[in-house]
């Protein structure tokens, strides 16, 4: 089976513990790992960003949580969707379904937005 490659941007390990602790998530598993932007080689050019700002937060209640980031000043993702940094997940769940979680239910501001965050361009198989 071949795997797709996917591009985005990884988390700074360093700001990611940090993150975590400003934002504890809800779920067993913390993931908080990237930012996905499109299939590689499929998607638009990906923006330049090095960092991203925390502006919202979904919850399905049933074990999805991710967190709704800003890049270049927006959440609309070019290839569709919102762009998100999957937070945590129970068991049994997996971080594809964050997509899915925010088209169907949506997400809510924070009441202020985070600190800006550092980014690094990636390319991950899926």
């Amino acid at each position: 089976m071949t795997r797709q490659l996917w591009c985005g941007w990884k988390l700074d390990r360093d700001e990611r513990e940090a993150l975590l602790a400003r934002h504890p998530p809800r779920y067993a598993r913390a993931v908080a790992d990237h930012v996905t932007f499109g299939p590689a080689g499929e998607s638009e050019d990906m923006p330049r960003a090095s960092s991203a700002r925390i502006v919202g937060r979904a919850d399905d209640g049933e074990g999805v949580e991710a967190m709704v980031v800003a890049i270049d000043g927006s959440t609309d993702r070019p290839t569709g969707g919102t762009y998100h940094v999957t937070w945590s997940l129970a068991p049994g769940r997996e971080a594809r379904e964050s997509n899915e979680v925010i088209a169907a239910r949506g997400w809510q501001p924070l009441e202020r937005e985070d600190e800006r965050f550092r980014l690094t361009a990636a390319r991950w198989p899926y």
